[in-house]
């Protein structure tokens, strides 16, 4: 049996956890979404993201605006300028028009590209993120 005290710690422990954004099939959002947590994407976003943690495209998703992130796996659709600060991974059904910076790239046969990318460990990609989510903040 759990004491009183065990059960706290539990329910502290659950209210701490970071939470998941998800935007559902059929959601439309015109806008920007600033978050400091990871997010997911299977419906429309006309407008910026910046996100301090991992974004998720799904098959269905689609993203017309700049993104920053700290990670993505994108299978759906984003016609936009992307930053990533680590690993950007694009999956077979994944169609990417724009200008794309990461520290590392994967990209899975069947994914479709058209674009500029920059790739490495460098100050650019890696500030570029932090910085840019920071002014999206103060805007």
């Amino acid at each position: 049996m759990f004491s009183k005290t065990s059960i706290k710690m539990a329910k502290t422990q659950e209210s701490t956890s970071p939470e998941i954004n998800i935007i559902q099939k059929g959601t439309e959002i015109t806008g920007k979404i600033i978050c400091a947590g990871d997010i997911r994407i299977d419906g429309v976003l006309n407008g910026s993201l910046s996100s301090q943690g991992k974004l998720v495209v799904g098959i269905s998703g689609v993203i017309e605006g700049d993104v920053i992130c700290k990670n993505a796996d994108v299978s759906g659709n984003i016609n936009a300028k992307i930053n990533v600060g680590e690993l950007l991974q694009l999956k077979s059904t994944a169609n990417i028009v724009g200008e794309i910076n990461a520290s590392k790239l994967s990209i899975e046969p069947g994914a479709n590209f058209t674009g500029s990318c920059n790739m490495g460990n460098n100050k650019h990609v890696n500030g570029a993120k932090k910085e840019a989510y920071q002014e999206a903040q103060l805007a």
